[in-house]
């Protein structure tokens, strides 16, 4: 898939339920040694207020040793990290799962080309996580 011109964000259909797409992650990330740092239930917190959404969770992650090389080239890249990836249920049922592309934020943070493979990891863990 490609970015969404205006905004740079990859959407795919994830074939499970955002909680299995989330403990797939889970079970991605911890077998690559990147830090989970935290996961956002938006749509538990939002019923915690007293508002219904569908299932919707971020996932902040990252590893300093792919991290500090793009912000001491870039430093401004330092707003898109940790990465994140957003995995979330439409009002139809569908499970997405979403990502800054690495391009976009190549572009965004003018980060050098030898870089990039450092926030590509994004989209390979989402595709099998979808899958």
């Amino acid at each position: 898939m490609s970015p969404n011109s205006t905004n740079g964000i990859i959407t795919i259909p994830s074939l499970h339920t955002v909680d299995q797409t989330v403990e797939k992650l889970k079970s991605l990330l911890q077998a690559k040694a990147v830090t989970l740092f935290a996961i956002i239930d938006h749509s538990g917190e939002a019923e915690k207020a007293g508002l219904q959404m569908p299932p919707t969770k971020l996932l902040i992650f990252g590893n300093p040793k792919g991290g500090t090389p793009l912000m001491l080239a870039a430093p401004s890249v330092a707003i898109d990290l940790p990465l994140k990836i957003l995995v979330a249920e439409s009002s139809d049922g569908k499970v997405t799962v979403s990502y800054n592309a690495p391009e976009y934020l190549q572009q965004r943070h003018q980060i050098p080309a030898d870089l990039l493979q450092n926030i590509a990891v994004a989209a390979t863990l989402a595709a099998k996580a979808a899958e």
